[in-house]
């Protein structure tokens, strides 16, 4: 029989091996991350998955409930709302990707500038922050596309401001807990720049949880934008996105409820598998779970 130290040398004891580890046995995870990659794909590939063209009129073919020729049926203009719907996720996805990439490339520099060297700058960027969380993240986002003209560029803007608070606040109190630790202290008596510090030996720390509030903050993005866009703040018609269609599909639930219902299912299944996939996340990088 092998030794117990032989067995114990054959068992992965890297980090990112045994978080990909725990990753994988999540079953639930694995089903919501390959629903994500299909429908990313069909996204992606709107003009092969379907024909209709998603602004194109169809007055004979108007208000058709779903069918095998239009499987999630058509509007009050004849457009086949499965095209709409694919070609709706190219711009809700854009939102939710772009808007909070767009604040943690803003927030997280920040945070760690505010953690790692505390003092003035800290409180400084601290009250900012603050100042932002003083108002409703859809209020100040709707203010700020009021302000700036309703488009797709305005609304991850906005969307991004009113996220910055909830990304800077993690990465500084990940910062102020990480640079006390010894690696880190040894790394500083040895003469290492604070940029090489910020950067090699606190940044590491930081990107688990960050990746983990990326993911969920990507839902919120996608549902904040699909709000704007259901006021009328977003993009502009004919263009299709889910919020927009929604709000075209209000006034007809009693009659035509697909108008409404697929693109709201829509939306509802991406946060939904979003959030399962933070979860794995926050799961598979947490060591006091078990893999």
């Amino acid at each position: 029989m092998p030794e117990a130290s032989q067995l114990r040398a054959e068992q992965p004891t890297g980090l990112y091996t045994l978080v990909y580890l725990k990753f994988v046995r999540n079953r639930v995870a694995l089903v919501g991350l390959f629903c994500l990659a299909l429908l990313l794909l069909a996204i992606l590939f709107a003009p092969q998955v379907t024909p209709y063209d998603p602004i194109g009129k169809d007055t004979p073919a108007r208000n058709q409930p779903p069918s095998l020729t239009h499987p999630f049926g058509t509007d009050k203009l004849g457009r086949d709302i499965l095209s709409r719907v694919l070609y709706g996720g190219r711009v809700s996805l854009q939102v939710g990707f772009l808007s909070i990439a767009l604040a943690v490339a803003v927030s997280g520099p920040l945070g760690l500038v505010a953690g790692f060297f505390g003092g003035l700058l800290d409180n400084a960027i601290m009250r900012i922050m603050d100042l932002i969380l003083a108002f409703p993240g859809l209020i100040l986002a709707i203010w700020l596309v009021s302000l700036l003209g309703a488009n797709i560029g305005n609304v991850i803007l906005a969307i991004a401001f009113f996220s910055l608070p909830t990304f800077s606040r993690l990465i500084r109190g990940i910062t102020l807990s990480i640079r006390e630790m010894e690696y880190v202290m040894a790394a500083r008596s040895m003469g290492a720049g604070s940029l090489r510090i910020m950067f090699y030996h606190i940044l590491p720390g930081v990107l688990g949880p960050l990746i983990v509030l990326t993911t969920l903050g990507v839902s919120g993005a996608i549902v904040a934008g699909a709000s704007l866009s259901f006021l009328g703040l977003g993009v502009r018609p004919p263009t299709p996105e889910w919020g927009a269609m929604l709000a075209d599909g209000r006034n007809y639930l009693r009659t035509q409820w697909w108008i409404a219902v697929f693109p709201g299912m829509t939306i509802t299944l991406v946060v939904l598998i979003l959030n399962i996939i933070g979860d794995a996340l926050r799961d598979a990088l947490d060591p006091n779970v078990r893999a």
